[in-house]
């Protein structure tokens, strides 16, 4: 696709939304190019927003992805605004400003959202969502004033967001409707691990309580109630209970949706001229074989949409491949550095290998490598993103002695 035309539309300014229209110049597309956000900012990064940014070592400046003149220099118009239907049938995107685009092809990068936490009193003011600019930015004041706080789910944003106040002196009690921390994305060892280092930090973890209410008094938080009937105060609550794929636009079309876009291995939907990346695109995957839910995965990184974002760009300037990247991710919580390699199942076997002051925790499946977690063992980390993705045999026995070398297995 290289003519002039109607262009590329890109419905979506976040990481996967932005590298594909940056990939796209670089591939040598020549033809229009529109990058449509809702948000009033630059596209920039998200992961900072629960770690540097809210602990203020970066400002807003240091999240951008690029500068705004990267926009001008490379001819990407950059329309702030949002998206509210398809037609298919015109090949035309119409936006909530009332203007409708024509497209040659359409890029779905349309991410996700917060999962609202269902009960009453999650409008009150002082209750927080973090995955937006703005909403940190609200939770960065209301930390001036906060001196309690409770943070609703153990995931990544919310143990990141725990370990931000806890280094601030502040009260943290983390609430959790599982038995363990980060339950969904990792091994019970490393669950374990980082139990023991944000409870050793002053955070206080609820397992396996859930919220029946959150009470206010004056229009603001003032404590969170439990489906047992406790009541914990708190003058700053953090919702970090998972997000919810933006699938409606793509639904609303005729595009088939399941927990996310349904897209081919090449990430093409059912509709030639419409692609879908990032979080809000479930495909297939080898990496994903044998898992509870077959091999369609929809993944939330960054790694994954910048992967995605350039793979479709090459298949749009002439040189198609499946996407087939080693899904990756990382979470900062205190002075532990999370890296994951590899997706791992609810079943998987674990052999805990350490060394040094780490560990990584070495996940299999049907006797073949699934996953590594590494906590502050990037060398483990590297290795094993190789050993996953060249499907090289390694052993638990291998795995968990501290003497095998990876690296060498790796580069072999």
């Amino acid at each position: 696709m290289s003519g002039r035309g109607n262009g590329i539309l890109v419905v979506g300014a976040g990481q996967a939304g932005f590298q594909a229209a940056a990939s796209l110049r670089e591939a040598g597309f020549a033809g229009p190019l529109t990058l449509i956000g809702e948000e009033a900012q630059p596209p920039y990064q998200r992961p900072p927003l629960s770690k540097a940014y809210l602990a203020g070592k970066t400002d807003a400046r240091g999240l951008l992805l690029r500068p705004e003149s990267f926009f001008a220099e490379y001819a990407i118009t950059h329309r702030r605004a949002r998206a509210t239907r398809i037609d298919r049938g015109t090949s035309r995107v119409r936006l909530e400003d009332g203007a409708s685009l024509a497209y040659d092809h359409l890029i779905l990068a349309t991410g996700t959202r917060n999962r609202a936490l269902p009960v009453p009193g999650a409008e009150l003011s002082g209750v927080h969502g973090l995955r937006s600019l703005d909403e940190a930015d609200a939770l960065k004041g209301a930390l001036e004033r906060a001196h309690t706080i409770v943070v609703v789910g153990a995931g990544f944003i919310g143990l990141e967001f725990a370990a931000v106040c806890a280094a601030r002196g502040l009260s943290v009690t983390v609430i959790e409707a599982t038995p363990r921390v980060m339950a969904r994305a990792v091994a019970p060892e490393t669950s374990a691990a980082f139990r023991d280092f944000h409870e050793a930090a002053g955070v206080t973890i609820r397992f396996g309580a859930g919220v029946s209410a959150i009470e206010g008094a004056d229009g603001r938080v003032a404590s969170v109630t439990l489906a047992d009937g406790e009541n914990l105060p708190a003058d700053l609550v953090l919702v970090g209970i998972g997000v919810v794929p933006n699938q409606e636009l793509a639904a609303e079309a005729g595009l088939p949706v399941r927990d996310g876009i349904e897209v081919d291995p090449f990430l093409a939907t059912i509709d030639p001229a419409i692609s879908a990346i990032g979080d809000c695109a479930r495909f297939p995957t080898r990496f994903a074989a044998g898992l509870p839910g077959g091999d369609r995965v929809r993944i939330e990184s960054v790694q994954n949409a910048v992967d995605q974002g350039r793979c479709l760009a090459a298949r749009l300037t002439g040189r198609p491949a499946a996407y087939d990247a080693v899904p990756w991710f990382w979470s900062d919580q205190g002075p532990r550095k999370l890296q994951i390699a590899g997706l791992g199942g609810p079943d998987d076997a674990s052999v805990l290998r350490r060394a040094g002051g780490g560990f990584s925790v070495f996940r299999f499946r049907d006797g073949r490598l699934s996953a590594v977690e590494s906590v502050d063992r990037p060398a483990d980390h590297m290795a094993a993103r190789r050993i996953i993705a060249a499907g090289r045999s390694l052993t638990p026995e291998q795995a968990a002695d501290p003497a095998f070398d990876l690296k060498a297995l790796a580069t072999a």
